[in-house]
């Protein structure tokens, strides 16, 4: 997904397949910036098996609360990890304040990178996807007929 309003058709060109890989050998999934808003398309991710849900993205400071809060509900929504990788700095119209993060499947930040450039890391313990999806069966209890 492209977001017009940044122009971003003019410096990229919209993907038309999942971007699904193994690292470090978990399935895993990779998505941009603007696709947070597009719960489906998570989804999608999520049903063909992912884990892990990267998010490479260039989220504004004046945006930030909503970045922080359509992470939390796309690993909610998708019972996986989130991590969420946003640029800081500025351009002309817009300062971006970082905020990387990783959320586990409960929603909750697990770490957060803050506004400055950052090199942090975290363990994950992959257990806890199979317990929130053992507790609360959404995947088996989606019903795809009603959805189109």
């Amino acid at each position: 997904h492209l977001f017009g309003l940044m122009h971003e058709e003019q410096f990229i060109t919209a993907g038309a397949a999942k971007n699904q890989f193994t690292l470090a050998g978990v399935l895993s999934a990779g998505v941009i910036c603007y696709d947070i808003r597009f719960p489906e398309w998570l989804r999608t991710n999520a049903l063909g098996g992912a884990k892990i849900i990267y998010v490479s993205a260039e989220w504004p400071e004046s945006r930030i609360k909503q970045w922080e809060t359509l992470l939390a509900a796309r690993a909610i929504e998708n019972q996986a990890f989130v991590v969420a990788v946003n640029r800081v700095g500025n351009d002309p119209d817009n300062h971006f304040s970082g905020h990387s993060q990783v959320i586990d499947p409960l929603g909750n930040v697990v770490l957060d990178a803050g506004e400055d450039e950052a090199l942090v890391t975290t363990e994950f313990d992959f257990d806890q996807i199979d317990q929130v999806r053992g507790s609360i069966p959404v995947f088996d209890d989606r019903r795809p007929e009603l959805y189109e």
